[in-house]
C-alpha cells in the first residue's frame, strides 16, 4: 500500500493542477522555493550517509570487486538511457541521460533537473523534463519492488540490487533481503550509498552538456 502512496499523491497533484488551470487563478511562482527544497534534499543525502551506523563497518568488509556492481548499474542505466535518447526527437541524448541518472531518486533528480535546465531551455521545458524524471524514477522504484523475484530468478542475486538503483539502501532493501538473501544486504547498502553519491554529479554533468 505504501508503494502506491507516492504515485497517488503525484496523480492528485496533476488533477489539482488541471482543475486550477480551468479557472482564472494566478498561482505564485514556486521555483525559488524549489531551490531551497533542493538544498534540503542535498543536505539530507549527506546526513543519511554520514550518520549511518553501518557505513564504516560495511566499507571495512567490502572487497574491491564489489565496486563492479554499482559500476554495472551506472553503465547499464547510461546505455539504455542513451538508446532511448536516440529514438526521441524532442529530447537530446544528454537530456535522457540526465533523466536516467536519477537511478530511482525521483525527488532529488526532478528538482535538480528543473533547476539546472531552466537557464538553457526555459521554465516550461525544464519543468516538463523534470516531470519525466519524476515519473521515470518512480516507475523504476516500483519495478524494482514488484519485479525483484523475477530478476532474481532469471538474472541472479545481484539483479534486484542493480535494478533498485539508489533505493537498494532503503526502500527496496527488505525486498532484496527477501528475494536475494540476507547475505546480500551489505552489498545492497554499499551499492545504494555509492549510487546515492553519484546521482547529483551525473545529473549536473549531463544537464550542462
Amino acid at each position: 500500500m505504501n508503494n502506491l502512496l507516492i504515485p497517488g499523491i503525484f496523480a492528485a497533484g496533476c488533477i489539482a493542477g488541471v482543475l486550477l488551470g480551468c479557472v482564472d487563478v494566478t498561482l505564485p511562482d514556486l521555483h525559488g522555493i524549489s531551490l531551497y527544497v533542493l538544498y534540503a534534499l542535498m543536505l539530507q543525502v549527506g546526513f543519511s550517509i554520514g550518520c549511518s551506523d553501518d557505513c564504516s563497518k560495511i566499507l571495512r568488509t567490502m572487497r574491491p570487486k564489489y565496486l563492479l556492481i554499482p559500476a554495472a548499474t551506472v553503465a547499464g542505466t547510461l546505455t539504455f538511457s542513451a538508446a532511448v535518447g536516440l529514438l526521441l526527437s524532442q529530447w537530446s541524448v544528454a537530456d535522457c541521460l540526465a533523466v536516467g541518472c536519477g537511478m530511482g531518486y525521483y525527488s532529488l533528480s526532478s528538482i535538480l533537473i528543473v533547476q539546472l535546465k531552466t537557464p538553457s531551455i526555459g521554465v516550461q521545458l525544464a519543468t516538463e523534463l523534470g516531470t519525466i524524471a519524476l515519473l521515470a524514477n518512480i516507475f523504476r522504484e516500483l519495478l524494482a519492488l514488484m519485479g525483484a523475484p523475477v530478476f532474481r530468478r532469471y538474472f541472479g542475486k545481484l539483479a534486484p540490487i542493480s535494478a533498485a538503483g539508489v533505493t537498494s539502501v532503503d526502500v527496496a532493501l527488505p525486498t532484496i533481503m527477501r528475494t536475494s538473501g540476507s547475505e546480500m544486504v551489505p552489498i545492497a547498502i554499499f551499492h545504494g550509498l555509492l549510487i546515492d553519491i553519484s546521482v547529483p554529479f551525473f545529473i549536473s554533468i549531463f544537464c550542462n552538456l
